[in-house]
């Protein structure tokens, strides 16, 4: 069986800050420590964190008062913010710095007396953090049946920004109804998309068109995972989202000669690795990797975790 990987895949560079923030944080303030939310959508990484000293929690009173509390990748509504100062907690944002970009230009939008339209999923973390960032009327639209549903004036002053999860190509046609319909909408450059979303995709495009089955690793609860599988099905190609090898089901590899696999941008390069593993298992496996652009993206840390680790008072 020829196994071809997909680049890129796995892990952002919101994804790796997120996680080294609470890594980190272990190291200076020992355990526990305790992360609002799953610090990322994937339970290998969330064990592996508990595992260390990480405690996750829903909500911050379930938080002793004073300790340390890491808010998630997808970000928090200001309610919880305040809540955390008003606890006397001492906060780590793990926020995405593109999520914060897009909380930056909801709230300038408003200020210019716009009405502001959130593009994404209802209920996602991501969005719910976003519409509890911006201090007015959000209304979120998911598709662009609910953009003709929309009860406002046609010239009424309006701007839209988008769930950083969700592609150029997931959000044009959207993007295209709103421009139809009203005269005075304003909205973010192609180029403030997310990076890593983006091109997960772009590969997953292309990959499909070189194999028969294809295998997204990620967790069920991960929206970028589920549009990676989306997206191989609607290239015509058997398509399946697995957490790991042990989700394998030898049945979808009768007659096939070429796998591909990818990753979400929060699945962790040893969970594609238990894949292989899991396809070795059912025969000879030869792998490579398609030709694909290489992501040098990094963020900075908190000021307050790059500071030298100090020894801690016994």
């Amino acid at each position: 069986m020829r196994v071809i990987l997909a680049q890129p895949r796995g892990f952002c560079a919101g994804v790796v800050r997120a996680i080294e923030i609470v890594d980190r944080a272990l190291q200076q303030h020992g355990a526990p420590v305790y992360v609002r939310h799953e610090i990322v959508h994937n339970r290998h990484v969330v064990d592996n964190l508990r595992q260390k000293g990480a405690r996750f929690v829903e909500e911050l009173d379930e938080v002793p008062q004073g300790a340390v509390a890491i808010f998630s990748a997808h970000g928090v509504a200001q309610t919880v913010e305040r809540d955390a100062e008003a606890r006397g907690l001492d906060v780590l944002d793990a926020t995405c710095p593109l999520v914060t970009k897009v909380h930056v230009q909801g709230r300038q939008y408003v200020a210019a007396g716009r009405t502001l339209i959130l593009i994404g999923h209802a209920g996602h973390p991501e969005v719910e953090g976003t519409i509890g960032q911006i201090p007015g009327t959000v209304l979120l639209v998911q598709s662009e049946a609910e953009v003709a549903k929309l009860e406002l004036p046609v010239d009424a002053p309006l701007a839209y920004v988008t769930q950083t999860t969700l592609s150029v190509d997931d959000t044009r046609g959207i993007i295209d109804a709103l421009l139809r319909r009203f005269t005075d909408m304003v909205g973010p450059d192609t180029r403030d998309i997310c990076y890593a979303t983006q091109n997960r995709q772009a590969a997953v495009r292309e990959l499909s068109k070189e194999v028969d089955v294809l295998l997204v690793v990620g967790a069920t609860n991960s929206s970028n995972s589920n549009r990676l599988r989306e997206i191989g099905s609607e290239s015509g190609v058997a398509s399946y989202l697995v957490a790991d090898g042990s989700e394998v089901k030898p049945e979808w590899f009768a007659n096939v000669h070429t796998v591909g696999i990818t990753a979400g941008a929060s699945a962790p390069e040893e969970m594609v690795e238990n894949v292989i593993d899991a396809l070795r298992a059912l025969g000879p496996v030869d792998v490579t990797t398609m030709a694909g652009r290489e992501e040098k993206v990094e963020f900075k840390l908190p000021s307050k975790l790059m500071q030298p680790l100090a020894a801690r008072e016994v």
